[in-house]
C-alpha cells in the first residue's frame, strides 16, 4: 500500500546540500523548470519525519520507556545547552521541512493542485503540533521572513492555535476539487498514503486531536469547547488500522541501494545498541508493579516467588501490588497481554522455540533495566531487540532485527488507537462515562490488531556451540535470527483472549478510572508515541504531590526529593510511576544542581540555531530565561491549568 522509492534520497539530499533560503532558486532560468515536480518535493518533505525516531532517543528515557547507556542526560531530566542532541525535529521544521514545505504549499495552489496544497498543511501542522510540545515556545511569526537575523519567539498558546488553522486550512483544501491533473505523481511521491486524499482528510483531523488533547488538564477544557471539538474531530479521525500513517521502509541491511533504506531503529544501523526496556514499562507491561511500605518507601518483600511460574526465583525479592492496570501474572485465560511479546525483549525466545506454545509463551520473563545502565531491580535487562543481554548489535547474529526495530519496519507516525485513547481521555472529563468506556475498549482492540498486523515470524540461528568464553558459535550459512517469537495465530488467540478478559471486556465501566484509560495509551504507544506520551506526563505533572494549581520548588519538590503520590492514592493516574529522585527504593537520586530539584518539562531548542545566534530573544522568555541554566525546567503552557504565570 505505501512506497518507498529513490527520490526519496534524491530529495533529502537535495534538502540538506544548500540552505533553506536558497533552495530550489532556479526561477527564471529559461534553461531549468520553474517548479519543482511533486515527487521531488514531498517525497523529501514526508522521509524528514525520520526525525521523530532520532529525536525519541531522548523522549524514551524521559518517560520511562527506555533506559539508555547513550542519551543519559535525558534520562536524568537534564541536558545543558551546547548540543544538538533532541533537535532533530527541530531541524526539520525549520530546514529539511521549512521553506521547501512552503514552497510545495504556495506552487500547488498556483497551480490548483489542492489535494497537495492540503497534505502539505496537514504535515506542517503536524510538525509544529509535535516540535512545539517538545520545546514549547518557537519562533513561528518571524520564522520564514527574508532577511531577519534574529526571530523572536511565539508563547506556545499562540503555537497550539495556529496549528489548529493550518491543520483546518488542510481540511478545507483536501475537501476541495483540483483543477490539476496529477499524473501518477502524486500517488508515487507520497509515501504515507500514495495520493489518498481520504485518508489525509483523517489524518488532518487527527492532528487536531492530538493537538486539543494536550490541553485536557486546562481549566476550561469542557467550558472553552475543547473537549466536544476533540470528539467530534475524532469521530472524522482514524477509524481503523487501514487509516494509520505508516512510511514504509524498503530494508536491506548491506544490500539496499543506501543504509537510510534501513529503519533508523533497525539492527543494521545499530542507533538503538544502548536502548534497553525500562523498568516501569516493563512492569506495567508484565503486571509486576510492587508494592511500597510507604513509611519507609522500601519495597515490601517477598519469600521469592517467581510471578510467572511460582518457583522461588532470587531476583524477585518484592511482593506484587493488589491492583495492576494492565495485566497480572496469572496464567488464567485472558488475564495475560501478548503485547508484551511483541513490544519488549525477553532472553527467554532468543532460539525461536516454542512459538505456539501458549504455556511457554506466558512463562517468559521480562526484565527491565534502570535509568542509565542495564542493571534494573530484578537483574539485567536486555538490549531493545531483545535476542542477547548486554551487547551490540551486528547483522550476523541479530538478522533483521524484530517488531517495529527491524531493518525493513515502518515509521510509525499515528495510529488509530491513540485517537480514540485521546477521546476516551475527553468524555471521561466530559462526565460521559460510557463513551469514555466504548473509546477506550476500542483503543485497545485497535492497539492489539497494530500489534500483530506487524508481527514477522521469526527464525532462530544455527547455533553449534559455545566458545570458551561463553559466546554462541553460529555456524556458516545457518539461519540468521530475527524477526518474533510468536506465531500469528496464537498471538491472535491471545489477543481475543485478553480482550474479552478481566482487564479489559470484563472491567466493566463503572469501574473504568483515569489510570485504565492513560495507561493503556502509555502502552500502546510505546516506543513509537514516546512524545506524545511525555505530552501526557507532563500535563499530569508526573503525578507529583502538590497543593495549588501546579507543583514548585517546595511544593512538590526539594533540591533532593520529589514527593509523588503513592499507588494507593485514587487521584494518581500512572500506577507504579515514581522520578528518579522519588521517595521510593530504586528511586532516590538526585536531578542535576541545575534543575534546582525540578523534573524537565521541555528540550532546548536546537543549539546551532537558537544558542548560536538567536541569542537575544532567548533571554526574552519568560517565566524562566531560555538561556538559565534551569529553563529545560520552565513548564510549559499547554500544562498550566490557565495560563503562563506573572513570574
Amino acid at each position: 500500500m505505501k512506497k518507498i522509492l529513490s527520490v526519496l534520497l534524491l530529495a533529502s539530499l537535495l534538502f540538506s546540500s544548500v540552505s533553506c533560503d536558497n533552495y530550489l532558486d532556479v526561477n527564471k532560468n529559461e534553461d531549468a523548470p520553474d517548479y519543482i515536480e511533486e515527487n521531488l518535493y514531498l517525497s523529501g518533505i514526508l522521509a524528514a519525519w525520520e526525525g521523530c525516531y532520532w529525536d525519541i532517543r531522548a523522549l524514551g528515557p524521559l518517560t520511562q520507556m527506555f533506559g539508555t547507556t547513550g542519551y543519559t542526560s535525558f534520562a536524568n531530566h537534564y541536558y545543558s545547552r551546547g548540543s544538538d542532541a533532541a533537535g532533530e525535529m527541530w531541524r526539520v521544521t525549520y530546514w529539511l521541512q521549512g521553506m521547501n514545505l512552503e514552497n510545495m504549499i504556495n506552487q500547488a495552489l498556483e497551480k490548483e493542485a489542492y489535494t497537495l496544497a492540503g497534505i502539505g498543511y496537514a504535515i506542517k501542522a503536524y510538525s509544529w503540533d509535535y516540535t512545539t510540545k517538545m520545546h514549547a515556545d518557537m519562533p513561528m511569526t518571524d520564522a520564514f521572513v527574508p532577511g531577519l537575523l534574529s526571530h523572536n519567539y511565539d508563547y506556545q498558546d499562540v503555537v497550539f492555535e495556529k496549528v489548529r488553522e493550518w491543520a483546518n486550512t488542510a481540511i478545507e483544501y483536501l475537501e476541495m476539487e483540483d483543477n490539476y491533473e496529477y499524473g501518477t505523481t502524486l500517488s508515487t511521491a507520497d509515501l504515507v498514503y500514495g495520493g489518498d486524499k481520504e485518508k489525509w482528510l483523517k489524518f488532518a483531523h487527527g492532528v487536531i486531536v492530538r493537538n486539543l488533547a494536550a490541553l485536557s488538564r486546562k481549566s476550561d477544557f469542557v467550558s472553552g469547547g475543547y473537549a466536544q471539538q476533540l470528539v467530534d474531530h475524532a469521530a472524522l479521525s482514524l477509524q481503523s488500522n487501514a487509516d494509520g500513517a505508516e512510511i514504509a521502509m524498503p530494508g536491506g541491511a548491506d544490500a539496499a541501494q543506501f543504509s537510510n533504506y534501513n529503519n533508523f531503529w533497525g539492527v543494521y544501523r545499530g542507533n538503538l545498541d544502548s536502548y534497553y526496556q525500562h523498568d516501569y514499562a516493563t512492569q506495567i507491561m508484565t503486571g509486576t508493579v510492587p508494592q511500597y511500605d510507604q513509611a519507609t518507601g522500601n519495597k515490601i518483600a517477598s519469600p521469592n516467588i517467581d510471578p510467572k511460574t511460582g518457583t522461588v526465583y532470587e531476583d524477585w525479592p518484592f511482593a506484587l501490588a493488589e491492583e495492576q492496570i494492565i495485566c497480572d501474572t496469572s496464567d488464567a485465560t485472558g488475564h495475560f497481554d501478548p503485547r508484551v511479546t511483541l513490544r519488549l525483549g525477553t532472553n527467554d525466545a532468543r532460539y525461536y522455540n516454542n512459538m505456539s506454545n501458549i504455556d511457554s509463551i506466558k512463562s517468559w520473563v521480562y526484565i527491565g533495566s534502570g535509568f542509565t545502565g542495564t542493571v534494573g531491580p530484578v537483574g539485567t535487562a536486555p538490549n531493545i531487540w531483545g535476542t542477547r543481554t548486554g551487547y551490540v548489535s551486528h547483522p550476523t547474529y541479530d538478522g533483521t532485527g524484530r517488531w517495529l526495530y527491524r531493518n525493513d519496519s515502518p515509521y510509525i507516525i499515528m495510529t488509530a488507537a491513540e485517537i480514540q485513547f485521546c477521546a476516551a481521555e475527553a468524555y471521561w472529563y466530559m462526565n460521559n462515562r460510557a463513551a469514555a468506556y466504548q473509546a477506550w475498549k476500542r483503543g485497545i482492540e485497535l492497539d492489539l490488531e497494530f500489534c500483530g498486523d506487524h508481527i514477522v515470524t521469526g527464525g532462530g540461528p544455527n547455533i553449534t556451540g559455545q566458545d570458551d568464553e561463553g559466546n554462541d558459535i553460529y555456524a556458516v550459512g545457518g539461519i540468521l535470527p530475527g524477526g518474533d517469537p510468536i506465531a500469528p495465530d496464537t498471538y491472535d488467540q491471545l489477543a481475543n483472549e485478553y480482550l474479552h478478559g478481566p482487564y479489559v471486556e470484563g472491567l466493566g465501566e463503572s469501574n473504568l478510572t483515569l489510570s485504565h484509560i492513560m495507561m493503556q495509551k502509555y502502552v500502546a504507544a510505546f516506543p513509537y508515541g514516546a512524545p506524545e506520551t511525555w505530552v501526557d506526563l507532563r500535563k499530569y505533572h508526573y503525578d507529583i504531590s502538590y497543593s495549588g494549581e501546579y507543583p514548585s520548588s517546595g511544593n512538590g519538590w526539594t533540591e533532593t526529593i520529589i514527593n509523588q503520590k503513592w499507588d494507593t492514592d485514587p487521584t494518581k493516574v500512572y500506577k507504579g510511576f515514581y522520578l528518579q529522585p522519588a521517595q521510593v527504593e530504586d528511586r532516590r537520586s538526585k536531578f542535576n544542581d541545575d534543575n534546582e530539584g525540578s523534573p524537565c518539562y521541555r528540550i532546548r531548542p536546537r543549539y546551532n540555531s537558537e544558542y548560536m545566534w538567536n541569542v537575544p530573544s532567548l533571554e526574552a522568555l519568560k517565566p524562566i530565561s531560555g538561556m538559565a541554566d534551569n529553563y529545560h525546567c520552565s513548564i510549559p503552557w499547554f500544562a498550566y491549568p490557565n495560563g503562563y504565570p506573572q513570574n
